[in-house]
């Protein structure tokens, strides 16, 4: 049975790919924080219904509590580490910066030294479609210049990208970064728009429409992301002998066992159409309020999955109108609306 540490365990995307994993053999070993940016009772319940299977052990630890990390890692050997845990949030970084580069730059370096000593089989990391920043060509790929971040979260994301480069190439560790493009879901984040949208259609307050809705996203349902990066744990990246041996799509590092990794639908929503899709789900209007772009934020984000495909034989796959039937059950269940 393999062994794989994740951290963020207890986070929307940790506790889907945790179930996941737990669901297909491996043992899991869940790293989280619980910390309170959002209603911490939603972490504890999410880690309860895993700690139901046998095979997963969790632990509450600060991604900077480098000595408390390292011990739980030699003591459970994980053979594989997914690396999910962050300060998440465009927004939250212009009020409390200090928290990304807590999390996001010394947690991750904590991370890869983890890594490094362990010397395992496979490094899998968050990155983030934030890292695109200004860029105006579509769909975004891999191969794409990310030299413009429009807020400190997507700069500590795409300095966690370099930073995991130079350890891949220092020591050989293969790694594969993931870049996630607006995932929603059953237990899902409150803060996020799709959960925020929800909960003020169904209680018939106003809901706040950035850029008069002038916007476009490539809204990724969790379980098709988390699907990605289990087929992703399977394909370790190695250096190349030379450039020709690999796809003309592939991010590969000539320089490391090193590979970056569009997981999205591969479709643009334009975000009204996502609003009338909750709406349906809701079987109620709801009351817009028309507000000018937001700071930090970017007019559109799509995905190229190309390379997703190529590695992995797999697409996500789940529309805009199904996935959010299934978020609105969830959310009407769990809060008993």
């Amino acid at each position: 049975m393999r062994t794989v540490l994740v951290t963020g365990s207890a986070g929307f995307i940790g506790y889907h790919l945790s179930r996941l994993l737990l669901d297909e053999g491996f043992a899991v070993v869940g790293y989280d924080g619980m910390t309170d940016y959002y209603d911490v009772r939603l972490k504890e319940q999410r880690h309860q219904r895993l700690l139901q299977h046998q095979h997963f052990r969790a632990e509450i630890g600060m991604l900077e509590d480098f000595e408390q990390l390292r011990e739980l890692a030699l003591d459970t050997r994980p053979e594989i580490i997914v690396h999910l845990a962050a300060q998440a949030g465009v927004r939250y970084s212009f009020e409390n910066p200090r928290a990304y580069v807590d999390a996001n730059l010394v947690g991750s370096f904590n991370v890869l030294e983890v890594a490094r000593e362990l010397g395992v089989g496979h490094l899998l990391m968050a990155s983030t479609s934030s890292v695109y920043g200004a860029n105006e060509a579509m769909p975004f790929t891999e191969l794409d210049k990310c030299d413009t971040p429009l807020s400190l979260y997507a700069a500590s994301k795409k300095a966690n990208e370099a930073m995991a480069h130079s350890y891949a190439h220092l020591w050989g560790l293969p790694t594969t970064m993931f870049r996630f493009f607006t995932v929603y879901g059953p237990w899902g984040r409150p803060d996020m728009a799709f959960f925020k949208f929800t909960k003020e259609v169904l209680e018939d307050t106003p809901i706040d429409v950035y850029n008069d809705g002038d916007m476009y996203r490539d809204f990724t349902f969790v379980t098709d992301l988390v699907r990605g990066i289990r087929l992703l744990l399977d394909t370790p990246p190695s250096l190349p002998e030379g450039r020709g041996e690999t796809s003309p799509h592939d991010s590969i590092s000539p320089a490391a066992p090193y590979r970056v990794v569009n997981i999205g639908n591969g479709e643009k929503v334009r975000l009204l159409d996502f609003i009338e899709a909750i709406e349906r789900a809701c079987g109620r209007k709801a009351v817009r309020n028309y507000l000018p772009m937001q700071k930090g934020d970017v007019q559109a984000t799509w995905a190229d999955t190309t390379l997703l495909r190529e590695l992995t034989g797999y697409a996500p796959q789940t529309r805009v109108p199904e996935g959010i039937e299934q978020f609105v059950a969830w959310y009407r269940e769990y809060y008993g609306v």
